[in-house]
């Protein structure tokens, strides 16, 4: 039996570990229960003895204290961990990796047995043991992480975090190996945040928050406790749940009224003062014999004769230059307006030009050449000149 009594553990002025003790027997299946940083991984590794903080208190194995002994001293007294992430060799075959977990004392003479008794836990490792161990699944790395350990021929098994990264199907099958396990007569220490499954198949519990134990119970009582529901389920229990609430009512939209626009019109002759009507049949006829204009007006109101004389002026006026300029535009014999530009048409065709190449000049004779030639005669039988007299 491992028995945990007032381990404490401090990193530096931090304490992970304030007098935990627990007890954890063989064939029996023990989880921890806590949040991050509670301090359960200090706790696995304070008993295996790869803790790197400042660890006081008592660890015994089977009444034969085990604390401060290196942790290979540990795996040879029958405990052996599995640490959070696997840490198995990727490059190595899976018969190699668990070979490598039979190096203790313990387990050389039986290591055949041993291995046997592990094939039959997990008939996979037959079918994968020349298979490369990183190109495995995640939940075959666990089991030959857990293979590997028990081939040290282990009484307490502690794991920490197994689950982690496997999918929901992969974890229960993890979960239903643990069981085989226990079966086998092993112990199980067993720190696990999916505190459903593990509490599904543990026996015992401990509830661990900052680095102190709070309670300790077993695991059916945990799973059904309302306050642990609370803290790990994800559940408030019956008295915790919440009444649905009522959808708050919805406003009806109000109706909207549509105001009819005012319909009251007022004529273009009695704002200009001139009928509208004659100007458009004038501008229509056929020009003929030119008489004076003669507008006809409606009849000034008393609404309207003081406010449109002023515009009435001004249009008459401007109608009445309007008329003038067409009047002369219609003239017989007046000359029409030159273009703004000539068109295309009335330009002149472009007249193509020869290119005629100037006639060559004569050449003249060289002109002679000026000056005295020197002759130089080479010696016979050697490299030197003479010159010679012209």
């Amino acid at each position: 039996m491992l028995e945990v009594k007032g381990l404490s553990a401090s990193y530096g002025k931090h304490r992970a570990l304030d007098g935990v003790s627990l007890r954890v027997a063989p064939g029996e299946i023990v989880v921890i229960l806590g949040a991050n940083g509670a301090g359960k991984s200090t706790l696995l590794k304070s008993i295996a003895g790869i803790c790197e903080g400042r660890v006081s208190g008592s660890v015994t194995m089977s009444g034969e204290a085990i604390t401060g002994l290196a942790p290979h001293k540990v795996v040879e007294r029958g405990v052996a961990l599995v640490p959070e992430g696997r840490g198995i060799f990727g490059d190595l075959n899976v018969r190699d990796n668990l070979m490598l977990g039979a190096n203790p004392q313990r387990a050389r003479e039986d290591q055949a047995q041993i291995y046997d008794r592990l094939v039959g836990l997990f008939p996979k490792l037959t079918e994968r043991a020349g298979q490369v161990a990183r190109t495995m699944s995640g939940g075959e790395q666990q089991m030959v992480a857990i293979g590997r350990a028990m081939m040290s021929n282990p009484v307490i098994l502690m794991l920490d975090e197994p689950s982690l990264g496997l999918s929901p199907l992969l974890s229960k099958e993890l979960f239903q190996n643990l069981k085989a396990v226990r079966a086998a007569g092993l112990g199980i220490l067993l720190v696990e945040q999916n505190a459903k499954l593990s509490l599904g198949i543990a026996d015992r519990g401990y509830l661990l928050e900052n680095g102190t134990i709070l309670r300790e119970d077993r695991a059916d009582v945990l799973r059904n406790d309302p306050a642990v529901q609370a803290a790990y389920l994800g559940g408030g229990g019956a008295k915790g749940r919440a009444s649905p609430v009522a959808p708050a009512p919805v406003a009806k939209p109000q109706p909207v009224t549509l105001r009819p626009r005012p319909t009251d019109t007022v004529s273009a002759a009695s704002v200009v003062g001139l009928d509208i009507d004659a100007l458009v049949r004038r501008a229509g006829a056929k020009p003929g014999p030119r008489a004076a204009v003669h507008l006809a007006q409606p009849a000034a109101t008393p609404q309207n004769q003081p406010a449109t004389a002023p515009q009435s002026d001004r249009l008459r006026r401007a109608l009445e230059e309007i008329e003038t300029a067409a009047r002369q535009s219609r003239a017989p014999g007046r000359a029409p307006l030159a273009p703004l530009r000539p068109s295309i048409r009335d330009r002149a065709a472009p007249v193509a030009k020869t290119y005629t190449p100037p006639p060559p000049e004569a050449e003249s004779p060289p002109a002679p050449v000026a000056g005295k030639v020197d002759v130089w005669r080479r010696r016979p039988g050697s490299a030197q000149f003479d010159k010679m007299e012209s």
